[in-house]
């Protein structure tokens, strides 16, 4: 990346992350998401922490995945209407930077607070303490590639109002298998062995997004900007 495209990617992440924290109701909405449900399911499924521990591997990642999905319907909302989108596509840098950049501020804002918060939820569902370095370490690489995923998705769907539901018809199936090896991972890890192969397998899947994902988005952010 030459040194104008890098000090660009960085006004924009610093620009980004400005605008999470001026608007801290939206930015804790998939926060506060995560923390009701994880609060719920005790009630919901029964207190016996056998049972909780069972099942906390998939309640974690399925939570982790609507929570995602539920900040990334406006990933680029703002911009499309105030109109920085389509100076984004007439400015000479990469367009495909600035999506990464994008799903960059996206994962600082809304995955990574998910991951800090996770342990304290997993010692509430009785998750094995052994089992957490996994959950961590699952959520650290899957929620960057539903970022990268949830990305493409709102780049074609941010021109059409109400895209929410197509936004989850797009992208559900992609997420898939990142909550199918995340969870495994969690469940492995909870079974007293640590879990190398999905770990290697989300990291893969975190290479192959950040190598294809951001050329996806720009290509969908320059349909939404000449379709509007």
């Amino acid at each position: 990346m030459n040194p104008v495209a890098g000090d660009h990617a960085f006004a924009l992440l610093r620009r980004q992350c400005l605008l999470a924290v001026r608007r801290p109701i939206e930015t804790a909405n998939p926060l506060l998401f995560f923390a009701l449900v994880s609060l719920l399911f005790p009630l919901g499924i029964g207190p016996e922490p056998w049972q909780l521990a069972r099942f906390a591997p998939g309640i974690f990642w399925i939570i982790a995945l609507l929570s995602t999905l539920l900040a990334a319907e406006g990933m680029f909302r703002d911009d499309q209407e105030d109109g920085t989108l389509e100076q984004l596509v007439l400015m000479p840098q990469p367009l495909f930077v600035s999506c990464l950049v994008y799903a960059a501020a996206h994962w600082l804002v809304t995955g990574l607070p998910l991951v800090l918060l996770a342990p304290l939820f997993a010692l509430m569902l009785q998750l094995p303490v052994a089992a957490i370095p996994a959950l961590l370490a699952s959520l650290l690489l899957g929620t960057a590639v539903l970022s990268l995923i949830g990305s493409i998705g709102a780049s074609i769907t941010v021109g059409v109002k109400r895209g929410g539901i197509l936004l989850s018809l797009l992208i559900l199936p992609f997420y898939l298998p990142v909550l199918i090896f995340g969870s495994g991972a969690v469940q492995f890890a909870a079974g007293g062995h640590w879990p190398q192969d999905q770990l290697l397998v989300l990291a893969g899947m975190l290479s192959l997004a950040i190598a294809l994902a951001p050329f996806a988005c720009a290509a969908g952010i320059r349909l939404s900007v000449e379709a509007g």
